[in-house]
């Protein structure tokens, strides 16, 4: 079946699931995280101390691990936490925050996929770019302007996340202007979305965590779960905007809108807004 036939299904999942979540995010935006993982249809926990993490991710559907906060005990915690997913065999998300941006940080990040694997690995392009081949543009947490997935260069960026998706045996997620979600095999392009999205703290945090949800309630189907949840993710995104411009609001307002149209979204809305090309 077609991936917009697959998401009836996905969306069955997650009801009969709930997936409870673990969650490790930052101090920017762990609380967006929590309620857009409860508006999708999960349940959040967002443990981050070394001496538990292990117990809470023992007893959750999944786990995603966001790489924002690497200070203190968080590289223990991150260690921790995702060793237990992997022995678990629990769907485990990588959020690489700021990957290429500072020397302490790309440590970090290599540490991590040294010793996790990971489900889905998702992040603007400059992250993806980093974890994958260690070149990066990126100044900061926002994907270099001369990173980004355009009409122009889209086949080569198709072809560069697959073979990222096999050198590190992970679902690839770039997020962007236009999303490409691929494993060595199949790429699905994904054209929903609104810019505004961008003015916003933690829309791509916001989004590991929705990938979490659905990849945890399906399990057997990470790819097109994981595709479903950056298009359906992206379409809320597309319908907060018209509802904020309806009320006169601006970024505050669309930060509330977009976890209300997650929490609407369901399997005839999104068959009715996806815009998903496979590759």
């Amino acid at each position: 079946m077609s991936i917009i036939e697959d998401s009836k299904e996905i969306f069955e999942n997650i009801k009969k699931v709930r997936p409870v979540m673990h969650n490790i995010s930052n101090i920017v935006t762990a609380n967006d995280c929590a309620n857009i993982t409860l508006a999708c249809g999960g349940s959040p926990t967002m443990a981050d101390d070394p001496d538990e993490v292990e117990d809470i991710t023992a007893v959750c559907n999944g786990f995603v691990l966001n790489m924002g906060n690497t200070g203190g005990f968080m590289v223990e915690t991150m260690l921790r936490a995702g060793k237990k997913s992997n022995e678990v065999n629990h769907p485990t998300v990588l959020d690489p925050v700021g990957a290429g941006a500072a020397k302490r940080r790309n440590q970090v990040l290599e540490t991590l996929l040294n010793e996790i694997k990971f489900s889905v690995i998702r992040g603007n392009v400059s992250e993806i770019k980093f974890a994958g081949s260690k070149t990066s543009g990126a100044k900061g947490v926002d994907a270099a302007e001369g990173d980004k997935v355009t009409e122009e260069n889209l086949d080569e960026m198709i072809a560069y996340a697959k073979n990222i998706s096999e050198k590190l045996g992970s679902v690839i997620a770039m997020s962007g202007a236009i999303d490409i979600v691929a494993d060595k095999n199949t790429a699905y392009v994904i054209r929903n979305g609104h810019s505004m999205m961008s003015d916003i703290t933690g829309t791509g945090c916001m989004l590991s965590s929705v990938v979490g949800v659905f990849i945890s309630a399906n399990p057997d189907n990470i790819l097109k779960a994981t595709a479903v949840a950056l298009s359906a993710y992206r379409l809320a995104g597309e319908l907060a905007y018209k509802k904020t411009m309806e009320m006169d609001g601006y970024t505050s307002t669309l930060r509330m809108n977009l976890i209300d149209y997650m929490g609407k979204m369901n399997a005839e809305m999104f068959q009715g807004g996806a815009k998903i090309e496979v590759r």
